[in-house]
C-alpha cells in the first residue's frame, strides 16, 4: 500500500474450528465495524484460518493505541472459539506477550521450562517467545514524528518519495527462497547466505538510516554502502517480491548521492564511460584483442582497471557493426510493421556478427528495417551511479526514438540491459513523462516483437527449417524482470522439430561490470555456480545453449567453457530462403 497506511501484521494467523470460522468471522467483523476499521481478508477459508489485516498507521500515537486495542480483543474473541491466535506465521514480538493469556499460565512455563533447557543463557531469539517485548514499544517510528523528506535526483513518486519505497518491504522474506526454488531473488543471498544480501535488509537498512540520519545528505552512510555493495541489480525484486521493492533502483540513487561526498573510483570511471574508450579502441581490434589475451599485458590492463586476474577478457569484433558493408540481399518486404533495429554499444562493438544476424533476421522476415546505432543505451552510467551522464543520453535516445514511433515504427533492441532500459529507467528519469511513456510502449526486445509477431501469425513455422535441434535456454534477468522469457521460448519453439527448455537458471552473476570486479568475482561466480553451471555442464554436447545477454554468454563461457549463441543469430540459420 502507498503511503503511511499499512495492512499491519497483528492479527493476521488467526484459526479457529473450520465449523466456527463463519461465527468468528461474524464475530470479528462486527468488531472491526465498533472500532471503525477496514481490515484485509485473505487466505486458507478451508483451513480455517484467515489472514486478517487492520489497516493502521503506526506513525500515529491514535493508531498504536488501535494496534494493542485490536489485537487485545481478537485474540480474548479467538480464546472464545478455542482457536489459535497464530495459526501459521508464529507468535514473534508482536503477539509473542498473548501467550500467557491464549495458552494458560501453567503451559506457559513449561514452555519457559523447555526454552531454558536447551538455551540456559537466552541467546537464541531473545524476546519473540518467552519474557517478549510489549507489542507496541520499540516501534521503527516516533509517533507523531515530523516527516523527513529526502531529495532525489530519480522520481520516486509512485511511492510518493524514496522513504516510503523502503517501507514496502513487509519482511515477508520471499528473498531468502532458496537458489532451487524458481525465479531470481535475491541472487546474492544465495551466494553468501547472509541475512544482509536480502532485498527485505538493503530495503529496511535504508529506510533506518534515511529515517534517522542527521547528516545533511542522509545517504552517505557506511552501512548503506556495505548493505548495497553486493546487489548486483538484476531487477528481479522489482517483480517477484510480493510487494515489489526495487532495491536496483535503490542503489543507483545510492551510488549517485554517495559519490556526491566521496567522488567516484578510477575503476567506476573506466566502466562507466568505457563506451568512448571502446570506440577509440574499436580503431584497431586485432591489436586490443592480442593485448587482452597476452599474459602481460592482460595482468596490467586487469591491475589497472581493478579486474580479477582469472576474469577473461571480452574480445572486440573485428569490424564494428557501424563499419561493416552490409551484403544486399533480395527480400522482400511483405510485412506492414515497420521497425528500427536499435544497435546498442554492446552489439556494435563486441556483438557485431550478432548485430548483423539480427539486421538479416528481420529483413529475411519480410520487415522494412531501418538501423540506429551510433548511440550508447546510458546502461554502463546507470550501473555505477552516474546518473546526470545517464539521463543526457537517455533523454536524447527517447527524443530519437519518438521520431521513428511517429511513422509507425516500433523500436526493437538486441542486448536486454540496453533496449528495456527505455521500459524502466527512461519512465523515472525523463522530464517528460508522457513521452516516456510513449516510447516504453513501443519498445521491444527483438524475442518480444517476433512472440509478438508469431501470435498475430504474420511470422509462420513454415518459413524455418524442419531440421532436429535440441536447446537449452537462459534469459538475461531484465527480460525476466520487466518482459517474460516465454518470448525466447516461443521464438525458438517455432521451427517445427526445434525443442527448446527453458532453464531454471537464475542470474549469471555476470550483471555488467559486477563480474568483472576484482572484488566481486568471486561472488559472481558463486551465483553462477548455484543453477546456471550446473545446468550448462549437464547438458549434452549436440544440445545447443542460447542466451540473449552479452554478459551472460560471457560467464557462462568463463564458468563452463561452453560457448552460448543468441537467438535471433539461431533463427537466421533455421531461415529458409525466401
Amino acid at each position: 500500500m502507498v503511503g503511511d497506511n499499512k495492512a499491519v501484521a497483528c492479527i493476521e494467523d488467526t484459526a479457529v474450528d473450520l465449523k466456527d470460522l463463519a461465527p468468528y468471522i461474524a464475530e470479528f467483523s462486527a468488531l472491526m465495524k465498533a472500532n471503525n476499521q477496514e481490515v484485509v481478508y485473505y487466505a486458507h477459508a478451508g483451513a480455517g484460518e484467515l489472514h486478517l489485516r487492520p489497516i493502521l498507521n503506526l506513525k500515529k500515537r491514535e493508531d498504536v493505541v488501535k494496534f494493542r486495542k485490536i489485537t487485545t480483543e481478537v485474540a480474548k474473541l479467538v480464546k472464545k472459539y478455542n482457536g489459535s491466535l497464530s495459526g501459521e506465521h508464529g507468535d514473534g514480538i508482536v503477539r509473542g506477550e498473548y501467550l500467557p493469556f491464549m495458552v494458560g499460565e501453567k503451559v506457559y512455563q513449561f514452555m519457559k521450562r523447555i526454552k531454558l533447557a536447551f538455551d540456559p543463557n537466552n541467546i537464541f531469539n531473545p524476546g519473540k517467545i518467552i519474557d517478549t517485548y510489549k507489542m507496541d514499544e520499540n516501534l521503527r517510528y516516533n509517533t507523531d514524528a515530523i516527516p523527513k523528506q529526502i531529495d532525489t535526483f530519480l522520481d520516486f513518486s509512485e511511492s510518493i518519495d524514496i522513504l516510503k519505497a523502503s517501507e514496502q518491504c513487509n519482511g515477508s522474506g520471499d528473498c531468502r527462497k532458496p537458489p532451487t526454488a524458481q525465479g531470481t531473488m535475491c541472487p546474492s543471498y544465495h551466494a553468501t547466505k547472509n541475512e544482509k544480501d536480502t532485498t527485505r535488509a538493503r530495503a529496511n537498512v535504508l529506510r533506518e538510516v534515511l529515517t534517522n540520519s542527521a547528516a545533511s545528505n542522509a545517504f552517505d552512510s557506511k552501512q548503506l554502502k556495505e548493505a548495497f555493495d553486493l546487489c548486483i541489480g538484476c531487477k528481479a525484486c522489482s517483480s517477484e517480491c510480493p510487494s515489489n521493492v526495487n532495491v536496483a533502483k535503490f542503489k543507483a540513487e545510492f551510488m549517485y548521492q554517495y559519490k556526491k561526498e566521496h567522488g567516484s573510483s578510477f575503476s567506476d570511471k573506466l566502466f562507466a564511460r568505457s563506451t568512448a574508450r571502446t570506440k577509440k579502441m574499436a580503431a584497431n581490434p586485432k591489436l586490443w584483442n592480442a593485448l587482452f589475451t597476452a599474459k602481460l599485458s592482460s595482468f596490467l590492463i586487469k591491475k589497472v582497471g581493478g579486474i580479477h586476474q582469472k576474469r577473461s577478457m571480452p574480445r572486440l569484433s573485428a569490424i564494428p557493426f557501424s563499419k561493416i558493408k552490409l551484403v544486399k540481399y533480395d527480400w522482400q518486404i511483405t510485412q506492414q510493421q515497420r521497425v528500427v533495429l536499435f544497435i546498442d554499444e554492446f552489439s556494435d562493438y563486441y556483438d557485431a556478427n550478432i548485430a548483423t544476424d539480427s539486421l538479416q533476421l528481420l529483413q529475411g522476415l519480410g520487415y522494412q528495417v531501418d538501423v540506429l546505432n551510433g548511440l550508447e543505451s546510458g546502461r554502463a552510467q546507470l550501473s555505477k551511479g552516474f546518473l546526470e551522464e545517464a539521463k543526457e543520453i537517455i533523454s536524447s535516445n527517447a527524443s530519437v526514438f519518438l521520431e521513428a514511433i511517429k511513422s509507425d515504427a516500433v523500436v526493437v533492441g538486441i542486448e536486454p540491459s540496453a533496449i528495456l532500459t527505455y521500459r524502466d529507467e527512461s519512465l523515472y528519469m525523463s522530464d517528460n513523462k508522457e513521452e516516456a511513456k510513449v516510447v516504453a510502449s513501443k519498445t521491444f526486445l527483438i524475442e518480444e516483437f517476433l512472440s509478438n509477431q508469431i501470435k498475430q501469425g504474420n511470422v509462420t513455422s513454415s518459413q524455418f527449417t524442419e531440421e532436429s535441434l535440441s536447446i537449452k535456454i537462459h534469459s538475461h534477468c531484465y527480460q525476466k524482470a520487466l518482459s517474460n522469457q516465454k518470448h525466447t521460448f516461443d521464438m525458438l519453439n517455432l521451427p517445427k522439430n526445434y525443442s527448446p527448455t527453458l532453464i531454471n537458471s537464475g542470474c549469471c552473476g555476470m550483471a555488467g561490470s559486477f563480474g568483472y570486479e576484482k572484488k566481486h568475482y568471486d561472488v559472481s561466480m558463486k551465483i553462477g555456480e548455484q543453477r546456471l553451471f550446473k545446468a550448462v555442464r549437464k547438458a549434452e554436447e549436440n544440445t545447443l545453449i542460447v542466451a540473449n545477454g552479452t554478459s551472460c554468454r560471457h560467464q557462462i563461457k568463463d564458468g563452463t567453457s561452453r560457448k552460448a549463441v543468441h537467438p535471433a543469430s539461431l533463427l537466421l540459420k533455421a531461415l529458409l530462403p525466401q
